[in-house]
């Protein structure tokens, strides 16, 4: 299942800002959630609670369940290259992934929002599916009727987007339009997470 608690403590938990909004509440509070938590020693974790905990800060950033994760590590399995890049550069060609990366929407809990609700168009086609892969040369746009809404006025003043967008994609925040140029490269995706260690954790 999905975590749909508050996402501030996932970042404490995980021990490093998840989203942008967790980065000032992470810095007051740098200890895991809970009454102990300022007595946990992280560095007392185990191999397996290493490896398990950055399996699970990659959940948590791209916002998938276990089930999904899973089945995306099958799916690196049989590429060609290193799985664990390939599985990073599969969560990231994901729809809700390719909004945030684009700066049409504040976190990627809020772009999996604007998606299930109707508001994402693909090649004109609406899609609702947060996890839907997007292609090289595809293009997502906010759909006409959805424009007027204020997240979306707010994306098309480039409120939400970083200084440097990513260079795999091609973003017209104006026209609330992005498109993926090409396949990201591994050393072009920039996480708080060790894929390597997810790689022994699926691999033991």
């Amino acid at each position: 299942m999905r975590y749909t608690g508050p996402k501030v403590r996932l970042s404490r938990r995980a021990g490093v800002p998840l989203t942008r909004k967790a980065v000032r509440y992470f810095e007051q509070r740098p200890y895991p959630p809970g009454e102990h938590g300022r007595k946990t020693n992280r560095r007392s974790t185990g191999d397996y609670g290493l490896r398990l905990m950055e399996k699970q800060k990659l959940r948590w950033y791209y916002d998938v369940s276990e089930r999904q994760l899973r089945r995306y590590w099958d799916t690196a399995l049989r590429k060609p290259g290193a799985s664990g890049a390939e599985l990073v550069t599969l969560l990231e060609t994901r729809l809700a992934s390719v909004l945030l990366r684009a700066g049409l929407a504040p976190s990627i809990y809020a772009a999996r929002q604007y998606i299930s609700h109707g508001h994402i168009a693909v090649d004109g086609r609406k899609v609702d599916i947060p996890s839907y892969l997007v292609k090289p040369g595809q293009v997502i746009t906010v759909r006409q009727r959805s424009r007027a809404m204020q997240p979306f006025v707010a994306a098309a003043e480039g409120i939400h987007a970083d200084e440097r967008i990513a260079p795999y994609l091609s973003a017209d925040h104006a026209g609330l339009r992005v498109t993926l140029t090409r396949r990201p490269e591994r050393e072009e995706i920039v996480i708080p997470v060790d894929e390597q260690l997810v790689v022994e954790f699926y691999s033991r």
